[in-house]
This record gives C-alpha cells, structure tokens and sequence, in this order.
C-alpha cells in the first residue's frame, strides 16, 4: 500500500509500505480521509521524540471497513486505544489510561496510508449523507468538545456565559464550534494571521480579533505557548476558568500568583473520553457544529506540500484534509 512517511525532520515521502494486517479483534478499514493535526507538525519539525522516524503520521481519520462481518460500513476512527480495565477506563475517563495507544505513535502506524487497522469499539459508524472528509473532523473536534465541556461544567453557577478562544486554527475554531453549541453563544477568537483571521469571519462566520481583549469568565488556550498562557492569565475573569488544551512549548508564562489570589481554574485537557468522541460524531450528524466547510482538500501524494504550505503559514483554512487514493 502506499503511504505518506516521516522519514525525518521536514522530511516527508509518498512511498509503498507493507500492506497493513488486523489483527483477530481488529477491523482493516480503508482510509478515505485523514487531517493534519498539529502534532503531527510537532512530529515533522523534530519537536516530539515520541514519534521517532521512519514513521506514518496521522490520526484523525475516516473510511471504509473492508471485509468481515461489517464489510462496507462507513466510520470515523477514534485512534485512542485504551486497555478497557484500569481505574480510568473504567470510569469512563479513557483519555487518562496509563497504558493508551494512539495511532500515529509507536508502537501504532498512523493514518496517513491507504489502510489502517483498529479495534470495533474505536470506530463510530457514518450516515450516508455525511461525507467522510467531514467525519475524519471528529477527532479534533473531540478535543474541543471535551475542553469545552470541561471550561463549562468548572464555571460557577454566577458566571457570564461567554468565552475568549485563544488561536484560530482547528482546535480554536472547533472549540468556538463546540461552545456555541452547548448554548454560550458569546465567543471571541483571537488570531493574528490576517488570513486565516478573514476566513474565520467571512467563511465560517466567528467573531475574531488580531489582539487581546477581555475579561472573559472563560478562557480556551488552543495553541500552548508561554506566551499565549501569559494571555491567557490576564483575560480570565477573577473566579473563572482557563481551559489549557494546546501543547505548543512548555515554557513559563501562566500567572499562579494571579490564579491563586483570583481564585482562577486551571485545566489541562488532553484529547477526549469515547462518549465524548461519540458525542461529537452525533453533533457532526444532526449540523449542531455547523456545515464544516473549512477544509482544504489535498491528495495524500501531495502531502509533503501541504507540510511546507503549513510551515509557512501559506494555509488560510483551520484544517487540511489528505485522500490516500487521488
């Protein structure tokens, strides 16, 4: 089969691999659509030793199961791989399994290939009517959904529904998405890029800002830098809620004298628990996020042009979506 591979840093090559085998309990699914995430970026430009070349990238993904008892069903992957018995996966809190796989991360190829093969219970069957370059969006849409829903429920009862979004690219926008339609209309995004800042107002109809502005009772930090921590400390409301779910650095910039006088909320938030994936597929299904037309489509061929086109900030739409098969 072929496949996109990272063979180093900002080194990406389309080339055949072996063909992927399932195991007994997994399902072989042809890969008909499968996004960029910023991970993955992390992965290209040398910054995440957890995914070491040669490797196939990728996880948000969607497509067709071939053979065997549900040959033909259309799905969106969940590429988190929980060991279902430990206190975390018991308790419905999935993402926080000690011994979680996620594809895209040894011992797991990724997705950026023709096949990939997972587990049933990961994969969330597809409408007809929905396109699976939509349904590959449930995957960084569950990011969101899942801080989203956790900024919501740490708010008090007082609180002003509103919220400021700190970056607008797939995680930022989907978190605006996410917020809004668990009724806090009010959201602001703030992103710099003049261009893709345009296409959040003109195309995808979000309220965005070049520069900060607040307070805000709710903060979602979508891009992780200190920099944007320390933006993210002096828009928060006093008493509110700072959703922390980008991982740009790890540098300083949080203010805990700030968070601690201020009574202020901290989050961290990684990924997403399987009701929260399932919850947004079925958001995605019945249009509660809005008709997800801000993909730029690409062949996965093409995929090491559209790495460089991100790197160079050439990229206006939040997210690039690759086909393994044009």
């Amino acid at each position: 089969m072929k496949a996109l591979v990272y063979d180093g840093v900002e080194t990406l090559n389309f080339r055949d691999v072996p063909d992927v085998i399932a195991g007994t309990d997994e399902q072989l699914i042809r890969v008909e659509a499968v996004g960029i995430c910023g991970s993955d970026m992390h992965a290209y430009l040398g910054h995440d030793a957890r995914r070491p070349a040669p490797l196939i990238l990728g996880h948000e993904a969607a497509g067709t199961i071939v053979g065997g008892d549900h040959d033909g069903m259309r799905v969106t992957v969940n590429p988190l791989v929980s060991c279902l018995v430990c206190p975390a996966c018991k308790s419905g809190r999935e993402n926080l399994c000690p011994k979680r796989e996620i594809i895209s991360m040894p011992p797991r190829e990724g997705a950026f290939a023709q096949f990939i093969a997972m587990p049933m219970r990961n994969l969330v069957e597809v409408p007809d009517n929905i396109a699976l370059s939509k349904a590959a969006l449930a995957e960084p849409l569950a990011v969101s959904w899942h801080a989203a829903r956790l900024g919501i429920e740490a708010l008090h009862p007082s609180m002003d529904r509103s919220a400021i979004v700190i970056g607008g690219g797939a995680i930022g926008l989907a978190a605006a998405l996410a917020l809004q339609a668990m009724d806090m209309p009010d959201v602001i995004i703030i992103e710099p890029n003049d261009a893709r800042r345009a296409y959040l107002n003109d195309h995808c109809g979000q309220t965005t800002v070049a520069e900060a502005s607040g307070p805000a009772p709710l903060v979602v930090d979508a891009v992780g830098y200190g920099s944007t921590r320390a933006t993210a400390s002096n828009l928060v409301e006093s008493g509110g809620v700072i959703a922390h779910v980008g991982l740009g650095d790890d540098a300083p910039g949080f203010d805990v004298r700030r968070a601690t006088l201020q009574e202020i909320t901290f989050i961290g938030t990684y990924t997403y628990t399987a009701q929260d994936f399932r919850d947004t597929a079925a958001a995605i299904y019945d249009g509660r996020l809005g008709p997800l037309d801000w993909t730029d489509n690409r062949p996965l061929s093409n995929g090491a042009q559209a790495f460089r086109d991100l790197r160079a900030g050439r990229v206006a739409a939040p997210k690039i979506v690759l086909s393994p098969w044009d």
